[in-house]
């Protein structure tokens, strides 16, 4: 059995430290996974601050599995961001600890989390969550900005192999724990070529601080390129009923070289649970979707039918808009694992509730055929965050014939 991750400092991050200009700077350079979307019996005040598993009742619910490459994971994850930022100020530690803890009750071993994410606090809260339980749950975070440790300001992307390693060793700090389950690449750098970050990850693994590599918002070519230096285990990229840039080339790719794929924001940042409106009203500071295109009053209310086609088929399905649109990402393909996150014990009961709609071949066809006849309103981010995806991560981009947003290494461009 693993040793025992050693406690680390529970230094509370400011909560309200971020300036809108920070805010929307970090958010030019990050992206990753919200849900929404009823009820769980929830672990007492003493066993959230306890050290041991004492009291947590252990996999009360058994979740099907599924395979991320040689990972097998629960069918659904938890994304653990929405703790720590992007769609509201902080969550308090206790109760983030609290819903951590219950989605693991309720069979969910899959977490994923980020450095970026606070910076910190998510892994922070993951970690002392998780640390009872460690050798039952399989931990993602991943690495690829530069972060100032003291001022946990954002200064751009950065897996310079020194730097990867840097950044492992203070994830396993607050993740409490002696190895990282699945390491992401959290966006692809256009300053260093993929095989050396592939290469930095792989001397972790043999070092047994890292079990499996992985990428987010990567393209084809760039995936292909890590697959060939390092086996690629999964791929994280935002896809969804309304947000489609994985098929045209991630997807295919990914079932080619058997890699699985996890679908951030699987219910497009909330919005295909119906609960989002024209007249909601998003935090400036502290809310991301405050500033998307396809958050605006007028988007939000162009693109109801989305909302309305999960209706017609959740009324025969005895199900909400939320758990047909997680259906049916589970119905697409057997290794495709989503990581709806929420900072809501019944939002999370909801979501678990996908597991139990059972959509045919028909039903995603109505889906997709549906959606087809849909003309979606505004981008799923503003344009600076875009950017920093790779080529053909987004729709309207292709990697084929070319090498993707990372450079070739000089070897490379001489035998070219």
């Amino acid at each position: 059995m693993k040793k025992n991750r050693q406690a680390t400092g529970s230094n509370t991050p400011d909560r309200r430290a971020l300036s809108r200009r920070n805010f929307l700077a970090g958010a030019a350079l990050i992206g990753a996974g919200l849900t929404v979307g009823p009820l769980l019996g929830t672990a007492s005040s003493a066993e959230i601050t306890s050290g041991s598993d004492k009291g947590l009742r252990k996999e009360k619910n058994r979740m099907k599995t599924r395979k991320l490459g040689k990972l097998e994971v629960s069918a659904l994850g938890l994304g653990c961001m929405n703790f720590a930022w992007a769609y509201g100020p902080p969550t308090d530690r206790k109760h983030a600890i609290k819903v951590i803890r219950a989605a693991y009750e309720r069979g969910v071993t899959f977490f994923d989390t980020a450095e970026v994410y606070g910076p910190f606090l998510s892994e922070e809260m993951v970690g002392a969550a998780l640390a009872p339980i460690r050798d039952r749950v399989v931990i993602a975070t991943k690495f690829g900005f530069e972060v100032d440790p003291i001022t946990k300001q954002r200064h751009g992307l950065n897996s310079r192999p020194e730097h990867i390693k840097r950044v492992a060793e203070g994830c396993l700090k607050r993740l409490k724990t002696d190895t990282i389950d699945l390491f992401y690449q959290h966006r692809v750098d256009p300053n260093v070529p993929i095989e050396d970050v592939a290469g930095s990850v792989k001397a972790l693994i043999q070092d047994g601080k890292v079990r499996y590599f992985g990428l987010s918002e990567a393209g084809g070519a760039t995936i292909r390129r890590a697959h060939r230096e390092l086996p690629v285990t999964a791929v994280q990229n935002e896809y969804s009923v309304w947000t489609r840039d994985p098929e045209h080339e991630v997807l295919p790719t990914c079932e080619e070289l058997g890699i699985g794929f996890v679908p951030w924001s699987p219910l497009g940042m909330g919005y295909l649970t119906g609960k989002i409106t024209p007249a909601t009203t998003f935090d400036p500071v502290a809310d991301l979707r405050a500033g998307f295109p396809r958050f605006t009053p007028e988007a939000r209310r162009a693109n109801r039918p989305v909302v309305e086609l999960l209706q017609r088929v959740g009324r025969r399905k005895d199900a909400t808009p939320g758990q047909v649109a997680l259906a049916w990402l589970l119905a697409k393909k057997p290794w495709i694992v989503p990581i709806p996150g929420t900072t809501k014990l019944n939002h999370l009961e909801e979501n678990l509730g996908a597991l139990k709609v059972q959509l045919s071949a028909e039903d995603v066809k109505e889906i997709d055929d549906g959606f087809a006849s849909i003309q979606v309103q505004g981008a799923r981010a503003h344009e600076a965050l875009l950017k920093v995806h790779d080529i053909g991560a987004n729709l309207g981009t292709s990697s084929a014939g070319g090498h993707g947003l990372s450079p070739l290494r000089s070897q490379d461009r001489t035998d070219k």
